[in-house]
């Protein structure tokens, strides 16, 4: 590549390395050229960022379901390739463009899919975590400056030049990628980058589910539908906050023991329980739950969440991705028992004013979050379809790529 690294991939006085800001760089990134394709390690020409854009020297990235949809493509209309998925990661400012006045080169940082402005009327409220301009949007592939890509593959006999599309505001499968600033975080250079990267995504949004949406209380019993890295992480929210009862359902038993490290109390199989599962954690808890999470992002599950909870008070986070055109699997009139549903997005945490802060509190030991629990695998970026296959076969929760 173009680009070459001291350390932490800028030189001592913070500039870009070899003196690349303003210019492209020419890296190596893993484009998926369409669903269920092996990703291709190729290079790639990174333009410099606009206005309102960094560019980031990605050092470690991980993959995360959301992922795995995208590349198999299970959502027809958010198909765009070739296309450079990723969204969990850290790393390095190494340019930043016009306007950007909080990030510098060579301050760490973590991408976040859903970014914030930090003035627009969503953002200046406290009731939402979404931005106007920069919220999630999983049919977006272009940078919101300008409507194209900053992604080109250039033909090396022809010198044609073909756009790649980016992908959750993040693009991270790449040496280096260009964000928004609203969705970089800057965070502390002392904060382990490999872990911080769990932040861009699943450990935000599931410790985030049980602190900021549900609002989890001490004492109280939560049920969490899929233990996969989410729900594990739902489970160290409602651990940390000191829920008497967590149970974990899924149909895979050998969760079971990595669920026990993250706080799970109970388990429950629910391939072999040999009734509705919700009848099962009425037995358990005497009438329900107080709280549920789902993140499967299967309807029928939702249902089972759902009713799993107490009349009267029950809620039921909705933290899966639903690709399905069907709606969701219950009757008006049941909310009039008092149980209530939400969904959830990245925690409902404003990820560039209150992440930083977290990192914080974790480096002195205030909150106590396990992020080692969740990395189960590490391998070079060259690697990253035997972590695509790990993801899909079950076998990882997090396999953290060193780019």
């Amino acid at each position: 590549m173009d680009a070459t690294a001291n350390g932490n991939g800028v030189h001592s006085n913070g500039a870009g390395a070899g003196g690349t800001q303003g210019k492209p760089i020419k890296c190596k990134a893993a484009v998926a050229h369409g669903p269920g394709e092996a990703l291709v390690i190729e290079e790639v020409e990174v333009a410099p960022p606009a206005r309102m854009e960094v560019r980031v020297k990605v050092l470690f990235t991980s993959i995360c379901h959301t992922d795995l949809s995208a590349w198999k493509g299970e959502n027809e209309l958010q198909r765009k390739f070739p296309r450079i998925l990723g969204h969990e990661a850290a790393g390095v400012v190494e340019s930043v463009g016009e306007g950007v006045k909080d990030l510098a080169p060579g301050d760490h940082v973590v991408p976040i899919f859903t970014g914030e402005c930090g003035a627009c009327a969503y953002c200046e409220s406290s009731k939402t975590n979404l931005c106007k301009t920069y919220r999630v949007n999983p049919f977006k592939s272009t940078m919101v400056n300008g409507g194209d890509t900053r992604f080109t593959i250039i033909d090396c006999s022809s010198g044609e030049r073909q756009p790649v599309y980016h992908f959750l505001n993040t693009s991270t499968f790449a040496e280096y990628t260009v964000i928004d600033s609203a969705c970089a975080v800057k965070i502390s250079p002392k904060a382990s980058l490999e872990k911080m990267s769990l932040l861009s995504c699943g450990v935000s949004t599931g410790v985030g589910a049980a602190w900021n949406t549900a609002n989890v209380s001490k004492g109280s019993t939560v049920a969490i539908f899929g233990l996969g890295a989410i729900g594990l992480a739902v489970a160290e929210g409602a651990r940390l906050r000191g829920a008497s009862r967590i149970i974990g359902v899924d149909i895979n038993p050998e969760k079971f023991s990595k669920g026990k490290e993250m706080g799970i109390t109970d388990f429950v199989n629910s391939k072999a329980c040999g009734k509705p599962v919700h009848e099962v954690i009425m037995e358990m808890t005497d009438g329900g739950v107080d709280y549920s999470f789902e993140c499967t992002g299967i309807l029928d599950v939702l249902r089972e969440a759902f009713v799993s909870t107490r009349d009267g008070w029950g809620l039921t986070v909705v933290l899966g991705i639903h690709p399905t055109p069907r709606m969701l699997p219950l009757h008006p009139m049941e909310l009039f028992d008092g149980r209530r549903i939400t969904g959830c997005v990245f925690g409902d945490f404003k990820g560039k004013s209150q992440l930083p802060e977290l990192v914080e509190k974790w480096m002195q030991g205030e909150i106590k979050i396990n992020f080692d629990g969740f990395i189960t695998h590490e391998m070079p970026f060259a690697d990253i379809n035997k972590a695509f296959q790990l993801l899909e076969e079950g076998k990882s929760l997090r396999c953290l790529l060193h780019v």
